[in-house]
């Protein structure tokens, strides 16, 4: 399984041979293993020609580009070497099948459910949280979820339960520094919305960047409706991992200090974002989150957490194809 490679600071994205290197002023190269590479996160102002571009195309690597704050701007994807028009044919009729494609969105919005219910118990069994008022509406959205008829009813209930979801975090962090109060995106109006906002970007471009590995098109989504923009799939599958990925980094940076009021910056635009320092310490931490092993329920072996992203759509493709129920991946602590 790749890994992700994160530019932080300005050069020049050169090849060399058969491999990649960054090069800037005062520095020895620093030379890129790009056979193990999945994606390219570039933050910096990084420079590179079309020479380039085509050998990280044939090395099948994604660059995935970010602004000043954090911002996902856009991607090189190269082109796809595992389409295939059956798949893609597939994929579309169930979109356009609305008894098929609500069944797939709703599964989506009980298992973000399912994950967020798992990350509340965990930490209630360590720090005596109260959830239940919390719990009881997650049920009762979940089971909304099941009956649901209408997608954009289906985004209304995945909207309402993750609010709802967010009244737990105050309750979880002590640290009044990271006090949500409210979610605010663009900007974010605090440090813990700065978090959510930017590593919930990162479980998107993760997703987008598992799913170039399958035969699935990013480009048609279920729940997140396929029209105008490039990628909607990449986020309905986030959503079902952003509890267990995002969440859990975030209350575990705070609670263990990695992540401080410190690590913040206010820009003129009145949003609080990451400093460059503390974004290199949440973005270390979020490589390292994807690279640990847990034991896979049904295959009886360990798998990574970036590797469990990508069975998520494998499993989602063997529905379409083969018709094999797909069941959402459920954090079993």
């Amino acid at each position: 399984m790749g890994k992700t490679l994160y530019l932080l600071s300005n050069g020049e994205l050169k090849r060399k041979d058969n491999t990649l290197f960054i090069a800037r002023e005062n520095e020895n190269p620093k030379f890129l293993p790009v056979e193990t590479l999945d994606e390219i996160n570039i933050f910096g102002e990084v420079d590179f020609n079309k020479s380039l571009l085509e050998f990280i195309s044939q090395k099948e690597v994604i660059l995935h580009f970010y602004n000043h704050y954090g911002y996902y701007v856009g991607s090189f994807y190269p082109r796809e070497h595992l389409n295939s028009g059956a798949v893609i044919l597939a994929q579309a009729a169930y979109y356009m099948n609305a008894a098929k494609r609500i069944e797939i969105a709703s599964s989506f919005v009980t298992g973000a459910i399912d994950n967020m219910k798992r990350v509340m118990e965990y930490y209630q069994r360590r720090a005596m949280v109260e959830i239940e008022d919390i719990i009881d509406a997650l049920d009762t959205y979940s089971e909304r979820a099941h009956q649901c008829e209408d997608v954009s009813e289906l985004m209304g209930i995945e909207g309402n339960s993750r609010e709802k979801y967010y009244e737990f975090f105050d309750r979880a962090v002590k640290d009044d520094a990271f006090k949500m109060v409210n979610r605010t995106r663009r900007p974010p109006s605090n440090r813990m919305n700065a978090l959510i906002s930017f590593l919930n970007t990162m479980c998107y471009t993760l997703a987008l960047s598992q799913i170039y590995r399958t035969h699935l098109d990013p480009r048609i989504g279920f729940l997140h409706e396929t029209n105008f923009r490039r990628f909607s799939l990449n986020l309905d599958v986030a959503e079902i991992f952003k509890p267990i990925l995002v969440d859990r980094l975030i209350f575990s940076l705070i609670n263990k200090r990695e992540i401080q009021e410190k690590h913040f910056e206010k820009q003129s635009g009145g949003g609080i974002y990451l400093s460059d320092s503390g974004r290199e310490i949440v973005l270390r931490a979020w490589e390292g989150r994807l690279n640990e092993t847990i034991e896979h329920p049904t295959l009886g072996r360990k798998v990574s957490y970036r590797g469990l992203v990508r069975m998520e759509i494998y499993k989602l493709q063997k529905y379409i194809m083969e018709n094999i129920k797909y069941v959402p991946y459920a954090s079993r602590w």
